[in-house]
């Protein structure tokens, strides 16, 4: 059976609708940076799913070719993955989606090395026939942070982030946006098939203990 990360790390995947403090380790990720709107369809981010998509399931299914990565298992490829933000904000400012700036990334297997990872984007780009020369293998340990799942659409993810954020400092915890620790969201429910008010969203912000 296919390994499936959401299942066997429910914590980081299946939060309950009320605000909870975590401790995220090191993962690893395939990664597209870009900016802009979201909700373009010609725009940068529907062109980074596509890279980001194609380069996951061809390291999935390289067990099906002559190529082989040392310690390989089958694994069900992640929930998609956001981090999200702009440069004059703290947090997100979601009535100005035009100035989002965004990596968008989808969890790796351990196993997947950077040798591995390029040699996935030029298979990609050989069988897709597009450019997946943005994809980047990323690590990134979050450390502390709250997180909650949000139910809805992801216009209404202000009033989550609100009791989120509220709930963190009553646990004597600050806000600790910087370069790199970002506002994020994981996407549990597909938009293309699921009602705006079914919507499942993990979403996540880093936090540090109060001084004093």
């Amino acid at each position: 059976m296919a390994f499936d990360f959401k299942k066997e790390y429910k914590q980081f995947y299946l939060p309950p609708q009320k605000p909870e403090i975590i401790d995220v380790p090191m993962m690893r990720f395939a990664a597209v940076r870009g900016q802009g709107d979201p909700n373009r369809d010609d725009g940068e981010y529907k062109q980074a799913l596509a890279v980001l998509y194609a380069v996951c399931y061809t390291i999935k299914m390289s067990k099906l070719g002559d190529h082989r990565m040392d310690g390989y298992f089958d694994f069900v490829v992640p929930p998609l993955e956001g981090l999200w933000w702009q440069e004059d904000a703290i947090g997100v400012d979601y009535s100005r989606k035009e100035d989002f700036r965004w990596v968008s990334m989808i969890r790796l297997p351990d196993f997947v090395s950077e040798a591995e990872f390029q040699w996935a984007k030029e298979e990609a780009a050989q069988k897709k026939k597009m450019d997946c020369g943005r994809a980047e293998l990323l690590s990134m340990e979050e450390g502390s942070c709250v997180q909650i799942m949000h139910l809805g659409s992801y216009d209404d993810e202000p009033e989550s982030i609100q009791r989120m954020d509220a709930y963190a400092a009553a646990q004597g915890y600050r806000l600790d946006f910087s370069e790199t620790r970002r506002h994020h969201e994981i996407y549990l429910s597909d938009p293309r098939k699921t009602a705006p008010d079914k919507l499942r969203t993990v979403i996540r912000h880093p936090v540090a203990k109060q001084e004093g």
